[in-house]
């Protein structure tokens, strides 16, 4: 479930954009003032006006905004607010499907890691299809080029043939399961895994084309038959790059809440944060599941990520990212 929190009464567009206008150069609209006489960035009010907005208002603001002032918003905001407060607002800014095409894309640009693989499994795997296609379609508009052909040329051999299955696939996404097709697919999984053919041909078929409640039922199925679990299988099958990235895709369709605490808690610890990390997960499920990821959290680390995220950010940073937790109002 999504803790964003959206205010019974919502202000129009127009007079949300004419708010932010004034929040962002410091001094009202109405005011004689020049501008270089304003008082500096209202971070409180443009918190209130668009962490306090879903996708599809935010996405008219926008739209009125650059109507209004021939600027784009998030320009604005880049030229207005610094640091990691500017790059979460400004990834929350951006329409779901071209924020996850710009994360998709930073990712394969970096030096390679399956760690920079994440987002683009959290694509294919923890998202509806139709976002999916979205998420495509926005990556070829803005890049030139398709997500699959980014992939073939940065992403190593080993790796490609689950990738490019799992984010070329169209799932059904009803909640419809075969249980006698759950059962004759784990033991196909079980048979691969267990010979550490880990992309064998059906494995890819199977994790790429099921929906995903017929999936979680074979990895049911899977536990119920064998002596072990396929993630227990996964790990005793050894280490490197495609055994990091089947176990990641696993855990991602079978408990994505689980997938993402992981990723928050990963991005607090050790010396700094990492808050690319930290605002992706943050800034992409809190219109999704994040009630549950903030559930399973402090199950599996003994604390909350409101105290995670009060430890390691500060100022309109924090107050911003625990809005979207629905920790601030």
């Amino acid at each position: 479930m999504a803790t964003l929190r959206v205010p019974d009464m919502v202000p129009t567009p127009e007079e949300d954009a004419q708010k932010l206008r004034e929040a962002l150069q410091g001094v009202p609209l109405s005011s004689t003032l020049p501008l270089w006489k304003g008082y500096g960035v209202d971070e409180k009010s443009v918190i209130r006006i668009l962490g306090h907005r879903n996708a599809t208002q935010r996405k008219q603001i926008r739209e009125i905004y650059h109507q209004l002032y021939n600027e784009d918003l998030i320009d604005c905001i880049n030229s207005e607010i610094a640091g990691d407060f500017k790059d979460a607002l400004i990834l929350w800014t951006y329409d779901p499907a071209e924020r996850h095409a710009r994360l998709a894309k930073e990712s394969l640009k970096k030096k390679f890691s399956v760690k920079h693989l994440q987002v683009i499994v959290e694509i294919a795997c923890a998202s509806s299809p139709y976002h999916l296609i979205e998420v495509r379609k926005a990556y070829c508009s803005l890049f030139d080029c398709s997500l699959e052909e980014d992939i073939v040329s940065v992403v190593p051999f080993a790796l490609r043939k689950l990738l490019l299955g799992l984010v070329s696939s169209f799932r059904y996404d009803k909640e419809l399961v075969d249980a006698e097709l759950a059962k004759s697919e784990a033991d196909v999984l079980h048979h691969a895994i267990t010979s550490k053919r880990f992309d064998d041909d059906k494995v890819v078929h199977i994790l790429s084309t099921r929906n995903f409640y017929q999936l979680r039922l074979t990895f049911e199925c899977y536990g119920y038959k064998h002596a072990n679990s396929i993630e227990e299988d996964i790990k005793n099958g050894g280490k490197g790059d495609l055994v990091s990235l089947l176990k990641m895709v696993i855990l991602c369709i079978d408990t994505p809440e689980m997938h993402f605490a992981e990723v928050i808690r990963d991005s607090i610890l050790g010396i700094g944060t990492d808050e690319e990390a930290l605002n992706r997960v943050i800034v992409t499920r809190a219109e999704i599941d994040m009630k549950n990821i903030k559930e399973v959290y402090p199950h599996m680390y003994k604390c909350t990520v409101e105290d995670d995220v009060v430890g390691d950010t500060s100022g309109s940073y924090k107050n911003f990212l625990l809005t979207l937790t629905g920790d601030k109002y």
